[in-house]
């Protein structure tokens, strides 16, 4: 009788254990979508990783052009890249008086038209190992891999990974990177 019991038990279990799975995945269908109908700038307004990257968005009077229609491919640095940067140096940047230079390394983050990470992957393999694209700053970035991550080479040499890809929005994708890139 116990050994019909426990079956019960782990059958009841089971069940629970799916439902609770079919709704976490629904849920996240939800959220996917709901990003899918926000712009980058709300997608990114609403993920605390991106609050210093939003603060300069903000500060650099580009919440308007990231907000129009695109599509738009923003190289995102997370909270911890722009952490990376030398003591007061994001301060420095937020300042009025260093917009421009503010406005010229966010916009070489932003290319122009929607590369989901698996077109970004074929660029790279069909051009020999790098594909370089062209900035809304006007620079360029060369794109590559390295164990099986995406990398970006800055003007300088300086190199960010892709830590998390395809972040949808309703004017183009974002890819989060670890690194600010620097003109």
């Amino acid at each position: 009788m116990s050994t019909l019991k426990t079956l019960g038990v782990l059958a009841i279990a089971g069940l629970l254990f799916m439902s609770f799975s079919q709704n976490k995945n629904e849920i996240r269908k939800e959220r996917d979508l709901e990003q899918a109908d926000s712009n980058i700038v709300e997608v990114a307004a609403g993920n605390d990783a991106f609050s210093t990257l939003v603060a300069a968005v903000k500060a650099a009077d580009l919440v308007g052009t990231l907000s129009s229609e695109g599509p738009f491919t923003v190289f995102a640095p997370t909270n911890d890249a722009f952490g990376k940067l030398a003591d007061g140096t994001v301060e420095s940047l937020l300042l009025p008086e260093n917009i421009e230079t503010l406005t010229g390394i966010l916009t070489y983050h932003v290319v122009s038209g929607k590369f989901e990470a698996a077109a970004v992957i074929e660029a790279i393999n069909a051009n020999n190992g790098k594909f370089t694209v062209t900035t809304v700053q006007g620079g360029s970035l060369d794109l590559s891999l390295k164990d099986g991550n995406v990398i970006l080479t800055d003007a300088k040499g300086g190199m960010g990974t892709v830590v998390i890809a395809d972040v949808a929005a309703s004017n183009g994708v974002i890819h989060a990177i670890d690194t600010v890139v620097m003109p």
